[in-house]
């Protein structure tokens, strides 16, 4: 049963991509078979994460092949939250996708492309193969490609190809760590690669080895200097695949980079420790600089992320409980707070008629309600109490004054300062200053404003249920950083106790 379960997160947007497919030409069947798959999801997640709670690391090995030989699905808790919150933001944004532009969306193939994302990260987030992480990396590519050019215009296709030029340089170079890695240790296996690792002769041609696992997964999460190509596309989507790309794309890339560095290269965290400090800051003040300077609300929650992923980079940077629990939490509560802005971007060009800060105005006394849905998110995103965004920053924060790292600190703490300017921002020009005189509102029927005003409604209530009901969030994410720390009980949970001498044995 539990093997059937682990396979769940795969097969189920597997079958609804391909059944959203055969109804092309039928998508007012196509929404609700893709939003019941969402469900699936969601509800198969939860029942790994309680799994997983309850009895630790589940591991289905495919074929009967026992790791490390055969293909290996892995569900720790880090990998179950991850699994539950990309089955929520499939049910959020699967519902908002039935509002504006529905029919031209769907026609265009929205919802297998969709599905095939989720299947994507849904892999990603489960394998304990390398070389199979690198197959779920290409599988969202395609997926995340055909969905960011899904209309077709000048701009969306300009920032595509910029999107997959740089996402291809970073398959290539995850490709060459791959089979380097292989060449090194025998194994592609995550648990064998983290037993043989420590004992490898070269470490030098280990820490390079790295230092290209860096490189590609950094370009996947949008880190400094490789992040260009997310603020030229994410803003060309339509709203529905901006929200899900700001949710998950760059979060599949943060997580590749925990699981790696803190199983594989854990004995060397020495050398990689202020390289990631390093990226991290970079990535932070880069980002929020960035945001800083725009007048497009599309851009500048774009940016947003890229500053939000340095927060991320931390708790790997000074590999402590209280850093891998603060980036989890941080984790979290960003794929909730960005997706939701993003939604709430949305909105706002329907109510206000532009994504442009200068077109727009006048929306708190028009739209009172929509104002108190964004002030939610976008101060937990500046890191507000008491919403969710502060619990993260203050872990994360806290972590780096306890490990005395001071500058990492000070720059966390400043550039949540930035972010509240930028939503300030915003909020001045979108809501509280008189409307412009071009101002006008899109026309919308009631069934659409529901569709996009529902998902907004939920994902605020949770972004205050983690902000004022922290406690139980906050200890799933010191038992998920505690399980990520404990390298030999990984190991153990995919190698299986009947190989001890594997367990004890060196580098092939």
């Amino acid at each position: 049963m539990i093997q059937s379960l682990i396979v769940a997160p795969i097969l189920i947007p597997l079958i609804t991509a391909a059944v959203t497919a055969m109804l092309w030409n039928r998508p007012g069947v196509q929404r609700p078979v893709g939003l019941i798959g969402a469900i699936l999801l969601l509800g198969a997640a939860i029942l790994l994460l309680l799994e997983a709670w309850q009895s630790g690391p589940q591991v289905a090995r495919m074929g009967g092949w026992d790791a490390p030989f055969g293909i290996a699905l892995v569900i720790d808790l880090f990998s179950a939250i991850m699994l539950v919150i990309t089955g929520l933001m499939g049910v959020a944004v699967g519902v908002y996708a039935m509002g504006p532009d529905a029919q031209e969306r769907d026609r265009a193939g929205f919802q297998p492309l969709f599905h095939s994302l989720l299947l994507g990260v849904a892999g990603a987030f489960s394998t304990g193969d390398l070389f199979n992480l690198y197959v779920w990396f290409e599988v969202m590519l395609i997926a995340s490609f055909g969905l960011l050019v899904l209309d077709r215009t000048r701009e969306q296709i300009d920032g595509g190809l910029r999107y997959v030029a740089l996402n291809l340089v970073g398959t290539v170079v995850f490709l060459l760590a791959v089979g380097l890695l292989y060449g090194l240790t025998g194994t592609l296996n995550l648990a064998d690669i983290a037993r043989v690792a420590p004992q490898i002769e070269n470490q030098g041609a280990l820490a390079g080895v790295g230092f290209l696992l860096l490189l590609a997964f950094g370009a996947k999460a949008a880190v400094f200097p490789i992040f260009n190509w997310l603020p030229a596309a994410y803003h060309t989507a339509s709203m529905p695949v901006a929200a899900i790309f700001a949710a998950l794309l760059t979060k599949v890339g943060v997580y590749a980079i925990i699981r790696v560095f803190t199983l594989v290269f854990a004995h060397d965290t020495a050398f990689f420790g202020p390289i990631l400090a390093g990226v991290a800051i970079a990535t932070m003040v880069t980002g929020v600089l960035g945001a800083a300077s725009q007048y497009d609300v599309r851009r500048i929650l774009s940016f947003h992320i890229i500053s939000q992923i340095g927060y991320m980079l931390v708790g790997v940077a000074l590999m402590t409980p209280l850093a891998i629990a603060g980036s989890v939490l941080y984790i979290v509560h960003h794929i909730i707070v960005k997706a939701n802005l993003f939604l709430i971007a949305g909105v706002i060009r329907q109510e206000g008629g532009s994504f442009a800060l200068k077109k727009l105005g006048g929306l708190w006394t028009s739209k009172p309600m929509l104002g108190l849905l964004f002030l939610i998110p976008a101060l937990s995103l500046a890191g507000l109490p008491p919403l969710s965004g502060f619990w993260g920053k203050f872990a994360v924060i806290r972590a780096g004054l306890e490990a005395e790292a001071y500058i990492l600190a000070g720059a966390a703490l400043t550039v949540g300062l930035l972010t509240l300017f930028s939503m300030i921002k915003i909020w001045n020009e979108a809501f509280w200053k008189a409307a412009p005189a071009e101002a006008k509102a899109v026309p919308w029927t009631l069934s659409q404003r529901l569709a996009s005003y529902l998902p907004i409604i939920a994902l605020g209530g949770l972004t205050l249920t983690i902000g004022l009901w922290t406690e139980p969030f906050a200890q799933l994410s010191l038992a998920a950083a505690e399980e990520i720390l404990d390298r030999d009980g990984y190991i153990r949970a995919v190698l299986g106790e009947m190989q001890p001498a594997m367990l004890a044995g060196g580098a092939r």
